[in-house]
């Protein structure tokens, strides 16, 4: 939920679990004092507004958004866990790009590393005529063509595609 940046080392990040607005955010009926790192109250992540249960009630909170990123991921587990991986290359340094396969299926994987929006350009000649459909919201990009396939993505920003051939559904 939040970090103590004061705490130094790794303990900023070891602090209670803020599982509700209750004293010591749910996490311990115990003194303040005693607990081995003080609960989050800075004014972003104070435990009284950010914890599981108000998370839970929210549609678009990052709990969900979490949990539905573990569900893509265990979804996706037979192809990132067991399928091969090779590398892209690309014009664009801010850009890291891989390809997973396993048999018949691929899984293209594209991060920005970098803190603006920024274009990638990849060549994938062995797909020309297949669809990428980005595995998260199952939209459907269009056709890789013979030329570069070309887009943008916001800071930070990443796309995992499952690939479609041309004789298979998109879904």
């Amino acid at each position: 939920m939040g970090d103590n940046v004061y705490l130094g080392d790794r303990n900023g990040v070891r602090t209670p679990m803020q599982w509700s607005p209750d004293r010591n955010a749910g996490f311990s009926r115990a003194d303040a004092e005693l607990l081995y790192n003080p609960v989050i109250v800075n004014p972003n992540f104070h435990y009284e507004a950010r914890n599981v249960e108000a998370e839970m009630r929210l549609p678009t909170s990052l709990l969900r958004w979490v949990r539905y990123l573990i569900q893509v991921r265990h979804e996706l587990n037979p192809i990132l866990g067991e399928g091969e991986i090779r590398f892209l290359d690309l014009p664009n340094p801010k850009v890291l790009a891989y390809l997973r396969s396993r048999g018949s299926e691929h899984l293209l994987c594209v991060y920005n590393l970098s803190k603006s929006p920024t274009a990638a350009e990849l060549s994938l000649p062995e797909f020309n005529g297949w669809t990428p459909v980005e595995a998260l919201s199952g939209t459907r990009f269009p056709k890789i063509g013979e030329l570069p396939y070309f887009f943008t993505l916001t800071p930070h920003a990443f796309f995992w595609f499952e690939l479609k051939g041309p004789h298979e559904p998109s879904d």
